[in-house]
């Protein structure tokens, strides 16, 4: 972890209160701290800087103006307080703060803007406010911060404010991301250098104590998911082989309860998965089959699977992509990274449920024993393929996973890959493509990616678009051309999902960025994170 969260409890911090509004700015500014974190609406600001209509002495602002010797007031009539949505001020240390006990060095006041309106108190609006004061937070001299959690909630229910909390240690955690840093090896760069703000402290009172605690702990295991799946798609693909894949899973079970199983390529074959065996002949790096498993639950409770698309890298195999932007197919592991971040996620979170991960993992590489446009190949299930294209050879390594995971008797299962260049025609790099037909799941996810606003969209799976892929020699083929790919890709895998309730998760565009950005998401962590969190 690059960045420490923590909670401190002042038990009767109430800043909406009149009665306590003194006594509780007085605790929290006693606290020693670079910078104490407060938040407040427009009908606070209305009210100190005397706006027409505003009601008197409303908020606390009056109270914390008094207590910093007159630095509000400075900055309001100097135009640095604003009541607009996301705006900051920060107040810093003057002679008379100390006369009345003052420790904090700094005091950052964030704008919720007009949080009486309905449409204001979404997490949307808060991802806003919360990143525009981890912005400031950042980069610069200071270390640590105290975070009044309770001035920034925008719904006063326990639930929200725990969505609130990890979303923000979500936030902090991917600012503090330095790949150079996690991985010294792989540090080329002078900029790669830690993140001077090093602590966030999220202080509570007694009404949201017990939330707040929980909420930091699952927050920070997220991250540290969040954080190994960066890492694992950041890596270069020389490193980060499927043997290497297969290590760094099994390395997790010596930091955890997770029980991990990596199978190799004469075991593969004892299973009969010859598609996924097809994609892997191309490359002299043998191909692996990593289960991991999460045992939270009952015993015979039946559990989630994730299924990750682990190709580490993809040249296309015989029907060879262009040049351009070739070294980005490092990325497409990233459906792997993610099933493994999250899995260390729940394991260190001890979440109460049965989880297992899977991974087929290979590269796709032209040789002289690759796979041709024409083959036909027999999967575990028993159908046959008939490869017209050998780029479409994620769908061929996930398909015998599909089938592998029936033996869990699972509840559900979710397979997460980089699956088609489609999805990022159709969706951009906003939302990840959501396939599934049943509707639970999808409004199971639908939820946890706006809790996350690590967000999905939801794309067809009618039986039409299944007629694209017909075969004259094989069960089916393994592309339907070029309309609805990322739909007919999906229809393909639905074909080996029929025993049990299944989701497709799309993630080729938002797994990574490109350009000066360049890097490793680590989505769709948060969402499944998240998911698995709220699942009953």
């Amino acid at each position: 972890m690059t960045i420490q969260f923590s909670t401190k409890i002042f038990p009767q911090a109430d800043l909406q209160s009149s009665k306590l509004q003194k006594t509780s700015l007085k605790s929290l500014l006693g606290h020693t701290t670079d910078c104490l974190v407060l938040a407040y609406s427009k009908a606070d600001f209305d009210s100190f800087s005397g706006a027409k209509g505003a009601k008197a002495k409303v908020g606390f602002l009056p109270e914390l103006d008094v207590l910093l010797g007159g630095s509000v007031n400075h900055a309001n009539i100097v135009g640095d307080l604003d009541s607009k949505q996301a705006s900051v001020c920060m107040l810093r240390t003057e002679k008379s703060w100390a006369g009345n006990g003052v420790k904090a060095k700094r005091v950052l006041l964030v704008s919720l803007g007009d949080v009486h309106l309905a449409s204001e108190r979404s997490l949307t609006t808060y991802s806003k406010v919360a990143r525009a004061a981890l912005k400031v937070l950042s980069g610069g001299s200071i270390e640590n911060a105290l975070w009044f959690t309770p001035s920034f909630a925008l719904a006063h229910k326990a639930d929200f404010i725990a969505e609130e909390v990890r979303l923000t240690v979500q936030y902090a955690g991917d600012q503090a991301y330095r790949f150079g840093v996690r991985q010294p090896a792989m540090k080329f760069k002078a900029k790669d250098k830690a993140d001077t703000f090093k602590q966030l402290v999220f202080a509570g009172n007694d009404d949201c104590a017990k939330e707040l605690k929980a909420a930091v702990e699952q927050g920070v295991a997220m991250v540290e998911g969040m954080n190994l799946a960066k890492d694992l798609g950041n890596l270069p693909p020389n490193i980060c082989t499927p043997t290497y894949l297969g290590k760094a899973a099994q390395g997790l079970s010596k930091k955890t309860a997770l029980k991990v199983e990596v199978l190799g390529r004469k075991q593969i074959e004892a299973l009969g998965m010859g598609s996924f065996l097809s994609v892997a002949k191309g490359s002299e790096t043998p191909p692996q089959f990593i289960v991991m498993r999460h045992q939270g639950g009952k015993a015979g409770e039946a559990p989630i699977v994730l299924v990750g698309k682990g190709i580490t890298f993809d040249t296309g195999g015989i029907s060879l992509k262009p040049g351009e932007a070739m070294d980005e197919m490092k990325y497409d592991m990233c459906g792997a990274a993610s099933v493994i971040g999250t899995m260390y996620s729940v394991s260190l979170m001890k979440l109460k449920k049965n989880v297992i991960g899977v991974i087929p993992t290979c590269e796709n590489m032209p040789s002289g024993q690759a796979t041709r446009p024409g083959d036909i190949v027999k999967s575990m299930s028993g159908q046959t393929i008939e490869i017209l294209n050998t780029d479409a050879e994620g769908r061929l390594i996930l398909c015998d996973a599909l089938t592998y995971v029936e033996r869990f008797k699972p509840a559900a299962v979710i397979d997460i890959a980089t699956l088609t260049g489609a999805c990022v025609i159709a969706l951009g790099h906003v939302h990840s493509g959501l396939f599934s037909e049943d509707e639970g799941l999808v409004s199971e996810l639908t939820k946890a990616g706006h809790a996350s606003l690590d967000t999905v969209w939801r794309l067809p799976l009618d039986a039409a678009y299944h007629e694209q892929l017909k075969s004259n020699f094989a069960d089916v083929a393994n592309i339907g051309g070029r309309p609805a790919g990322s739909v007919t890709a999906a229809c393909f895998l639905s074909r080996f999902t029929e025993k049990y309730k299944w989701a497709h998760l799309d993630i080729a565009g938002t797994a990574w960025k490109s350009g000066a950005a360049k890097g490793s998401t680590g989505r769709p962590v948060p969402l499944l994170v998240n998911f698995l969190l709220e699942r009953k």
